[in-house]
């Protein structure tokens, strides 16, 4: 009788004994992995987050993008002066494209600035100080093109217009140079390339070349 306790007694040690053992290392082994799981994941995800939302842009993409904000527009307010004013198809043609072209890129260029947490150039606000750099035209300069018509209006606006041209790539040739946002590098490279054709279209319809 004492045996058959004492054997009933070890198989209940032994049984329990085992049981903590799989409990222990089944604890063990879903803190190890969850925790390793958690740890190593949970911080690559982060890291990655962070890089991914650091150096998006900088202070060159910014600059880029409120200079050439009003650049555009100014070119615009040029452009509609021409269907009424402009005698050659060609030039009426060319305002157009220039027009068809740089719209939607202000609309690009404003997105950019608000998702950045920085202020749009007001419409119609035109910087002062932007007169005479990078092509601007003056206010009489604009003036004297809005009084002109004809073949005068057409020399006008291509004398104009490629310096304010040739102003929009030196703007976008510094925006590749030192610019980080790759849509706005990208950007720059097409006003390079599109309006570096219309000067030499210009230069063409004017003689020049």
């Amino acid at each position: 009788m004492i045996r058959k306790r004492s054997l009933v007694r070890r198989t209940a040690a032994v049984a329990a004994a085992g049981a903590a053992a799989l409990v222990l290392a089944a604890c063990g082994g879903d803190g190890d992995d969850g925790s390793s799981a958690a740890g190593h994941g949970g911080h690559s995800t982060a890291t990655a987050s962070a890089s991914t939302s650091q150096g998006q842009h900088n202070a060159a993409d910014v600059t880029f993008a409120k200079g050439m904000i009003p650049h555009h527009r100014q070119a615009i307010e040029m452009a509609d002066l021409a269907p009424e004013r402009a005698q050659s198809a060609k030039v009426k043609k060319l305002a157009a494209d220039i027009k068809k072209a740089q719209d939607p890129e202000i609309k690009t260029l404003s997105g950019w600035l608000t998702s950045w947490g920085e202020e749009v150039p007001a419409d119609g606000a035109m910087d002062h100080s932007m007169h005479g750099m990078d092509g601007m035209m003056t206010a009489e300069e604009m003036t004297e093109l809005e009084n002109a018509s004809g073949k005068a209006f057409d020399t006008a606006f291509m004398e104009m217009m490629i310096k304010h041209h040739e102003g929009a790539v030196e703007m976008a040739k510094t925006e590749q140079a030192d610019g980080a946002y790759a849509p706005a590098t990208k950007m720059a490279e097409e006003i390079i390339a599109s309006q570096s054709a219309e000067i030499e279209q210009m230069n063409q319809l004017l003689g020049k070349d």
